[in-house]
């Protein structure tokens, strides 16, 4: 695959890597559900056979778990090492409750157990997972630590995730913020306004997540299985996942199917290629369950649509959107 500087560090990515959000298994507040751990590592290194160099986690992913796993899969792996990136703040207590910790003391805290987990001597990027709620001093605590672990050797670059422009700017007063991880799809464009042009201007790489929608977009998402979500997967309590978004949602996928038949693609590897169409964007994060899954849809970098191909899709979009 070919690669891409990831804004001011010296990463190079592949356009897509492996999302470890939903390997992180059951019995947490944002689970997918179920998950077999055998399977979370074929998926991992189906990815990485496929040419992706790097995989994000986070480590309140199944409370520590997707880190874990993550380095079962490395530990077995035998090609070469792909870039690990992780994230911070959201910690959690011994009855699994997830809550917003800025202090310099528990992100220190967290970074160890990052690089316990993970097993390695230094994460290649750190991240905020996400900013604060009110506009107090705990970023700029919280953004002075992360820098901190940087000059100390343990992170190598630092970004940030779901942050809006002002809380960009208040980082970068700091230290230079390498990277923004926002959601980004078809059917959520909040970015494009202002967010995307502000990461282009001042150089932020930008890596989306839920390209595909949490895999609404990917072509398997039908009205019986998101009738069947279990409790324990999170997006049984996504208004996209029901009536009256649902069958929208389904319309603009078949739209992308009949896109996709023309490069022999599916339906998800069009919409994470229209994310990547986009020339602020830097990378998308791609998640798969198992080989199969990661087969499918790894190599969505390497589609190029055609510009009326994109106006096509975007205008099944936006049949979709209205509300």
């Amino acid at each position: 695959m070919e690669t891409r500087k990831l804004g001011n560090s010296d990463l190079k990515i592949t356009p897509v890597g492996f999302g470890a959000w939903a390997i992180g298994g059951t019995g947490w507040e944002f689970a997918w559900g179920a998950q077999d751990d055998a399977d979370s590592i074929s998926a991992i290194h189906r990815a990485l056979e496929l040419g992706v160099n790097w995989i994000d986690t986070a480590a309140v992913y199944g409370l520590g778990h997707s880190e874990e796993v993550v380095a079962r899969a490395l530990k077995d792996w035998r090609g070469p090492r792909p870039y690990v990136f992780t994230k911070c703040v959201l910690s959690w207590d011994e009855k699994g409750k997830i809550s917003q910790v800025f202090s310099a003391d528990s992100i220190r805290r967290e970074c160890r157990d990052s690089l316990r987990r993970l097993q390695v001597e230094t994460i290649d990027l750190y991240q905020i997972h996400w900013p604060p709620a009110d506009s107090g001093p705990a970023l700029e605590e919280a953004w002075q630590t992360l820098a901190a672990l940087k000059k100390e050797g343990k992170v190598r670059w630092i970004g940030v995730s779901n942050f809006n422009v002002e809380q960009l700017e208040r980082a970068g007063k700091i230290a230079p913020v390498a990277t923004l991880q926002p959601p980004y799809s078809l059917i959520r464009r909040k970015i494009e306004n202002e967010i995307l042009p502000f990461c282009e201007k001042h150089g932020i790489g930008v890596v989306v997540y839920a390209p595909m929608a949490s895999g609404l977009l990917t072509g398997a998402m039908t009205r019986e299985r998101a009738a069947a979500l279990p409790r324990d997967d999170f997006r049984s309590r996504n208004p996209e996942f029901s009536e009256p978004r649902l069958t929208k949602n389904i319309d603009l996928v078949e739209r992308l199917r009949q896109v996709g038949a023309r490069h022999g693609r599916s339906p998800g590897e069009v919409a994470i290629a229209w994310t990547l169409s986009h020339s602020e964007v830097t990378g998308a994060i791609v998640g798969a369950r198992n080989a199969k899954q990661a087969e499918g849809v790894m190599r969505a970098g390497e589609l190029k649509l055609s510009g009326e191909e994109i106006a096509e899709i975007e205008g099944a979009a936006a049949a979709a959107t209205a509300r």
